[in-house]
This record gives structure tokens, sequence and C-alpha cells, in this order.
């Protein structure tokens, strides 16, 4: 299991990302080389009046036509103070917005520094909200893990389990049985929201599959469009495990078991294997298993309440005719 840690380089962004966030560059090109490191961002007021003990200098920093305003105001020895103690921290970036004109001081400031400045023709609120989902899309924690994952009945299950279990075949017979394949072999998987976790496949991937004995197959080509999605919240995690290493095997379902991934708790549910064992049908039960669930209806407990009245009622008869 491989996390991956991500930054974005400012060039990158400007080349990428300039008709998206209407951009351009204040700055020479040598400022480009800076990084963004994570995806929060700032407004600088506080260190633009001279405090910088709580300025948050690791995050893009945004400076509005409030910020402009106020740095018109001050005299240029004031100001060229001020922004030269801004720009002396490591700051990733500064965008001006609105399409506003830089002040000369802040420029010259950062050119000193090496600070890439971008002017955005978007209006301050826009940008910040439009870059901030940017920023946390993908800045969000994710993580390469092996294993497939499946739309079975609307339910995401990722399949996990030693390689040569059967992971594939078992997707393979699904998308066959009318569901669809997401990814299979290496599942990226990328944690939204705190506790949503999507899975997707790797870009060279695609939806090829390594079907042992078979070869590579491309689903899509085979199967049509209707047998594969781009992405799936992942939703349970279904453990293939081979009968002699089951160990201690969940059988009545009164238990849930869970497992994490991303700091996300989610269902495990464990299938010992062996041979003529229809997997298939039993991920199709536990997909729908999990949707009862959802709807409030958990079979094994409702069960187990139902056995333990009959069990009182039968004593309380016993008792009765003694």
């Amino acid at each position: 299991m491989q996390q991956e840690e991500k930054s974005i380089q400012v060039a990158t962004l400007l080349s990428d990302c300039a008709d998206r966030f209407k951009l351009r560059l204040l700055t020479s090109e040598s400022t480009l080389g800076s990084r963004i490191i994570n995806a929060e961002i700032s407004r600088p007021g506080l260190i633009l009046a001279g405090f910088s003990k709580r300025f948050a200098w690791d995050r893009t920093q945004v400076i509005g036509e409030t910020e402009v305003v106020y740095m018109e105001s001050l005299d240029s020895a004031t100001l060229e103070r001020y922004l030269d103690k801004m720009c002396a921290f490591e700051i990733p970036c500064i965008f001006v917005s609105k399409g506003l004109d830089a002040p000369q001081a802040l420029l010259d400031a950062a050119e000193r520094h090496g600070r890439p400045v971008l002017g955005t023709r978007l209006g301050t609120q826009d940008f910040t909200r439009r870059f901030s989902a940017f920023l946390e899309t993908n800045f969000a924690p994710r993580q390469y893990l092996h294993g497939s994952l499946a739309d079975v009945y609307g339910v995401g299950l990722l399949y996990i389990g030693p390689s040569g279990i059967g992971k594939s075949e078992c997707v393979l017979d699904l998308v066959e049985r009318g569901h669809r394949l997401v990814c299979d072999d290496v599942v990226h998987i990328t944690r939204e929201n705190n506790e949503t976790l999507v899975g997707m496949a790797n870009e060279g991937l695609g939806h090829h599959m390594e079907i042992r004995g078979l070869g590579i197959i491309d689903v899509f080509r085979l199967f049509g469009i209707r047998a594969v999605r781009k992405r799936k919240r992942i939703e349970v995690v279904v453990e293939l495990v081979n009968w002699e290493d089951s160990g201690d095997i969940d059988r009545t379902g009164l238990d849930d078991r869970t497992t994490e991934i991303l700091g996300v708790t989610l269902p495990l549910v464990q299938v010992p294997l062996v041979p003529g064992k229809n997997i298939t049908v039993i991920s199709e039960v536990i997909a729908t298993n999990h949707l009862l669930k959802l709807k409030g209806h958990h079979s094994a407990r409702e069960f187990n309440r139902s056995l333990l009245e009959q069990m009182k009622q039968v004593d309380y008869i016993d008792e009765v005719s003694e």
C-alpha cells in the first residue's frame, strides 16, 4: 500500500490552468520554481500591517481590492518595509485578483526574494472558491492499493487479498452479469470530505484486466461503455482469503467488522474461498445486504432478536406448565 505525496509547481499551474483561472504572470519567469505544498489559502492582511508572528507563510496568498487600496494608503518607505518582511518568507505564490494592477512595490519585493506573483481576472471570492476546490482535490490524501474495484448494484466493492486468489476473475464475472468495472490490479484511492473514499483506475491501466491463463483484456472494448465507470465511492471492502488461512471467520454477521483506509473506517467482509464457491453471487448479496443496512435493516441482528424472543416465550410456557 503506497501513499502519494503531492505538490504543485507554480510553473505547471500557470501552463496548465491559465485559462481556467484567468491567470497571467506579473513577475519574471525566474520566480516560477516555487511549489505549492498544501491546500490552504490566506489573505495577508495582518502582515501588510507589520504583524508577522502568526503569518501563514506556507499558504498561497490572495490579495484583493481591500489589500491593494490599503497598500496605496501607506507611504513608500513603510510599504517597502512591510512587503520585504512578507516576501522574506518562502511564500509559494501570491495572487492579485479582479484584474487589479499590482502595486509596483509588491512586484519589486517579490522579485528581490524570488516570489511569484500571478494576476487573475476573477473576483476575489470567486477565485478563492474555485482555487480552493482545485487545491483540495489535488492535495486530498491518496494512495495506491493492490486490489480490484467494482460497482455492484450501485455499491462500490473493493476486493483485496493475496495475488492470484481470484479478485480479477470475480470482477470479470460481475461485469458479465451486468455490473461495472472501475479498475483492476491497482486502485488509486482518494479521500474526499474527510470521510469519503473514491477509487479510480491508474491512468496507464485504464479498464484493462489481467486474467491468468488468458492475459491482458480490454473490458471497455469487450463489453462496452455500460460495463465500466471512471470512478466510484468505496463502500465495502471484500477480503478474499484461502480457506486454510481463514482462521476465525464470522458465521453470524452479528459483529460488523471494519477496516481503515486513509483514516476512513469501512465495513469489511471476509470471504473464505474453496473450489466451486460462487463468489459472484455472494458479492451481489454483500452489496444488497449493505443497502439493507443503510435502510436500517440488519438481518443478522433482527434474526437474533426474533430468536431470543422465541426462547423467552418457550421458557415462559415451561414455567407455566410446571
